[in-house]
Order: structure tokens, then sequence, then C-alpha cells
């Protein structure tokens, strides 16, 4: 008897110490502890965010454009609103982000509707060494209250931007995504880095980057807009003009450009494209005598430039097709965009459709 009696007490004992045990590990504290970690964004600051996120928005372009790419599900909402052509290579559960606007060049976001999108973190664009990043952020986060919000450096220089991508894929869960993606960019980076050393002063295709629907309207070389023509080895022929403006357009005239007599024209304006060639004043220019005016494909994103950032990855090899296609024969642009698409835009283009792409821009299927 004095024995079973030993035996029930260890039991009751193994009993106790298991319930005290399972108390301790599942308290609401320690839950919540599990919950959440501690990061340290790209401006230094210690930030607690959720362990698992799943809804995601940004005060930027730049920034929703690589959230769109790497995790189109985790985003919650968008910057502006995207147009009919945009749309067309847009998966329809993508199709009806709310729009609330953001902080950069319309400076239209509404704190209200970026709350109401209920996200997990909000992502904020710094400028790498920007003095005013810190206060910035600080408001943002005043206004945005118990949700955390994460500074990333500026994404809208291709060849910087590997590092923000890397960051985002891990703060968002889609690591494997984002290494894709800069495998991507640094494939191309590489590529038309070392071809464009080779160039002579001879061999430069001079190049005028047109805006807006009557094309007068352009940016410099060393502009974050026309960063392209620089990366591939053209020269702007707008390099005189309005140098050290690198955001917003200058304003140029007909004869100015008649002047410089570009190569190759290449624009992102929809109207100007389908003007180009019955334009007389054009029409003394080489490049619109040669069919030498290139359309940046439009849809979700536009490759060449508006905005900049990640979707203009895949406009390094379509800008060095254009400018230099005898130089960049090994790169097949229909595969190229089959391959951008599926991984990145979500959706998955027969050859018909990429080479459709690709020919409505302007490029000769000889080139393709």
């Amino acid at each position: 008897m004095e024995k079973k009696i030993k035996v029930i007490i260890l039991l009751l004992v193994v009993l106790v110490v298991a319930g005290l045990a399972t108390h301790i590990f599942l308290t609401p504290s320690t839950v919540e502890t599990k919950g959440s970690k501690n990061i340290t964004d790209m401006i230094s600051r210690n930030v607690s965010i959720p362990a698992s996120v799943d809804k995601v928005v940004a005060t930027s372009p730049p920034m929703t454009t690589v959230l769109y790419m790497i995790a189109p599900d985790k985003l919650k909402a968008v910057n502006f609103q995207w147009t009919d052509d945009e749309l067309k290579q847009v998966p329809i559960q993508y199709q009806n982000y709310p729009v609330v606007g953001g902080w950069y060049g319309t400076q239209d976001g509404s704190y209200e509707e970026f709350i109401a999108a209920e996200p997990d973190i909000v992502i904020e664009s710094i400028d790498e060494g920007g003095d005013g990043d810190l206060s910035t952020v600080l408001e943002r986060q005043e206004k945005f209250g118990s949700i955390p919000v994460v500074a990333v450096n500026d994404t809208t220089n291709v060849e910087k931007i590997d590092e923000s991508i890397t960051f985002m894929g891990d703060l968002v869960g889609s690591n494997d995504k984002a290494k894709k993606l800069t495998d991507f960019n640094d494939k191309y980076l590489d590529m038309v880095h070392d071809r464009a050393s080779k160039l002579s002063d001879g061999d430069k295709v001079k190049v005028y980057y047109a805006q807006g629907n009557d094309g007068l309207q352009t940016n410099p070389s060393h502009s974050t807009h026309g960063q392209l023509i620089d990366l591939v080895g053209g020269v702007n022929v707008a390099d005189s003009v309005a140098q050290g403006n690198t955001t917003s357009g200058v304003q140029v005239s007909m004869e100015q450009v008649i002047s410089w007599n570009p190569d190759k024209i290449i624009t992102t304006d929809q109207e100007f494209y389908n003007n180009v060639y019955n334009d007389s004043n054009w029409g003394k220019i080489d490049a619109v005598k040669n069919k030498e005016v290139y359309l940046s494909p439009q849809s979700p994103f536009k490759w060449f430039d508006r905005p900049v950032g990640a979707n203009m990855i895949i406009g390094v090899p379509w800008t060095a097709k254009v400018l230099y296609p005898d130089k960049y024969k090994d790169i097949n642009m229909v595969d190229v965009t089959k391959e951008f698409y599926s991984e990145f835009y979500h959706v998955d283009l027969s050859n018909g459709d990429a080479k459709q792409i690709l020919l409505d821009s302007g490029i000769n299927q000889a080139n393709l």
C-alpha cells in the first residue's frame, strides 16, 4: 500500500510540474513576444514588426513596384490607378488594389486610406544619406500610430537597387523571389557594363528621350529618368541641358532637337509615338527618317521610366537592344520578356504575346 501511495504522489508531482510548464509557455506575454521581432531598418532604426508580415503598403511607386514583383499577395494598396493599357498584363486578382496615393511627386497620400488598408507594416522610401529622412520617417510613424514604419533605401537607380530588393524580400518573407530579381538584374547589368566600356566614341549612338505628347520635354544625362541611356553607353543629346537636374523634366524647343539630330529616339508617351512619323518637323530628324523611334512597353509598368524603379530592370536589355542591336545578338528578347513576366509580373506570355509587346515598342523583328 505504501508503495502505491508513493507512486500516486510521484504522478501527481509530475502532473503539477507539467501544468506549470504549460502555463509558463502559453502565457499571453510570451505568445505576443513570439508574434513579433525586432529589425533594424535602412536608416538604422530599431523597429518591432510582426514575425510574419502578410499585409504591406508603401508610400511611393518605386517601393510598391518591388512589392508587386516579389510579393503581390501581400501588397494591399497602390499609389496610383493603373491605366487601361497598363492593366493589359495584370492578372485579374491584382487589378483592384485600393489606391491610397503617396508621398512622392504628387504628395497626395491619405493617412486615413493607408490605415484603412490595415497593413502590418508601411514601407517609407528614403534617399540614401538624405538629411531629412529621419524626421520624415518619424512623422510618418507618428501619423500611422501603432503600425510600424520601415525605412528602405530609394530604389530608383537600377545599379544600386539590389540591396533594397534583398532587404524587402527578407522583410516580407519573399527571399527567394527577391534573389531571382537581383540575379536577373545583375546578369544584364554585368553584360551592359562590359560592352558599354568597350564602345569607342565613334560607336556611340546619339539618343533623345522624348517626353510629353509633343515630345518636347526631356531629361539630360545623369538624370534618374534617362539613366538607361547612360547605362548602355548611349550619348544623351540633351547632356548640356540643366545639368544636375535629376528629377523634373526640361522643356526644349523643336529647333534644339533638330540641331541635335539624334540617331534614335526613346519615348514613354503613346500619343507622341503614334504621331511622330506623320509630323513634318520631326521628319527632319535622322531618327525619324530611319524609323528609329521606340516606345517603352507600358504594361503593367513602363520599362524605361515612369516610375523609375525595379520596372526598369527589364528595360536594361531592352534599351541595349534598341541602341546596339548588333552588339546584343545573343539576347533573345522574346525569351527575356517571357521569363521576366512569368517570374515578376505573374503572367505567362506566349511567344506571340511577348513578340507583340516588343514589335509594338518599335524593335524590328530581325533584332528581337
